[in-house]
């Protein structure tokens, strides 16, 4: 009993059974805040009348008329992670989208989880899929392309080996030193077919193989253009009187200059595969998404020095060619070789700069249409003049022809 006579009364626990109104703080007309009862609470009615509330009369902040969501944010959806702001109470957070390689596939994750290595985060980022493959493969147009390219360019250095053979006893195949002709023509075939170790899936032993088969291949070739280069200059000075140049003249010198030049390039890659060697390497670091099958050279220092040895070659081919431009032309391919020397490292230099620039398989791709670029520019600037004459000409393959334009000379 109160002091105003009226009754408390109290549940089994204890709680006052007093009926409470709901009031709502609005403002009015005057910005002052008015309370405004919205609802009440009654525990001694039934439990679903014990709490009511006039939702339509309810005013919240900036005049809603809506309910306010409890959360500053919402939920955040699978592909997103929670972060939380700074100096804001917990259920304030941002949605994050998860970085490229990692994903979340719950709602409101707090962390992302990577990817495994050969997998990559599909564009909802809620789920990881396997990665693209890139290699420079035959089925591709790209690779079928040079493929094709590399086995019709083949052609060439065989047909006209065929016809040297056939036609070896005329006056335009044996005033060029007919032997190295032929060995030439056989390194070119080779520097062509070694584009074949450059397309497909990469192998250890195809790693090991295709640089090195590359620039034997070629020093090989040089070495002969070489040779034959030395042996104009010396046949010229031979025919002068009082020359002991003479008894330079033979095969012997020429396959001593192939065969030094050859070796110092076998034992450079032999060198090479001994201390750093190429090897197979999956690659997912350089095209996100992508796993890049390829073979890393294992020393860059030992293939750029390998090719700075052919562009030495090169470079005393064509000094020395330049100058015995001028020789007699019966018997003289010093023009034709300082064409040939001066496309070779045209394309070489060329060759440098595209190939720091790409990767993956238009690196590769680069490097095999260098290698096609240079062997038929050999072949063609070469061996094209004999071929017209042999085939189109044939009144000046005459050793009467050879010696009347001598005479006139």
């Amino acid at each position: 009993m109160t002091s105003a006579d009226s009754n408390l009364f109290f549940d089994v626990e204890g709680n006052p059974e007093t009926q409470y109104d709901i009031v709502n703080w609005q403002p009015d007309t005057d910005g002052n805040l008015k309370h405004v009862q919205v609802g009440m609470y009654d525990p001694s009615y039934l439990e679903t009348e014990k709490f009511l509330v006039n939702n339509s009369a309810m005013w919240w902040k900036a005049g809603e008329k809506q309910v306010p969501v409890s959360v500053c944010t919402p939920s955040c959806s699978p592909g997103f992670r929670k972060m939380s702001k700074k100096g804001e109470p917990a259920c304030c957070f941002l949605c994050v989208p998860c970085p490229p390689g990692e994903i979340s596939n719950k709602t409101d994750s707090t962390e992302c989880s990577k990817c495994p290595w050969d997998q990559w985060s599909n564009k909802k980022q809620d789920q990881c899929i396997p990665r693209t493959i890139q290699v420079l493969s035959y089925e591709e147009p790209l690779g079928l392309t040079l493929a094709t390219t590399s086995v019709f360019s083949s052609l060439f250095p065989l047909a006209i080996l065929a016809l040297f053979l056939h036609q070896s006893n005329t006056p335009i195949v044996k005033a060029n030193n007919r032997s190295l002709s032929y060995v030439l023509l056989l390194s070119l075939e080779l520097c062509f077919m070694s584009s074949f170790s450059f397309i497909g899936y990469p192998t250890p032993a195809k790693c090991l193989f295709r640089q090195m088969a590359f620039g034997i291949t070629f020093a090989l070739c040089v070495s002969c253009i070489l040779a034959k280069t030395i042996m104009v200059v010396i046949a010229f000075n031979a025919t002068k009187p009082n020359s002991n140049l003479r008894t330079c003249i033979g095969p012997k010198l020429s396959f001593m200059v192939i065969s030094i030049c050859t070796l110092i390039q076998t034992i450079l890659c032999t060198t090479w595969l001994s201390l750093s060697p190429p090897f197979l390497e999956y690659n997912t670091h350089t095209y996100p998404g992508q796993i890049l099958i390829e073979c890393n050279d294992g020393s860059s220092i030992a293939f750029w020095c390998m090719l700075g040895y052919l562009g030495i070659l090169a470079t005393i081919c064509f000094i020395m060619a330049f100058f015995a431009r001028k020789l007699p032309d019966s018997f003289n391919e010093a023009k034709f070789i300082t064409f040939s020397m001066l496309a070779f490292l045209s394309v070489w230099l060329s060759f440098i700069p595209a190939y720091l620039s790409t990767k993956g398989k238009y690196m590769v791709a680069m490097e095999i249409f260098a290698i096609l670029s240079s062997a038929s520019a050999l072949l063609l600037c070469i061996f094209s003049t004999k071929c017209y004459i042999i085939l189109l000409r044939p009144e000046k393959n005459t050793k009467e022809y050879l010696i009347v334009r001598d005479k006139q000379r």
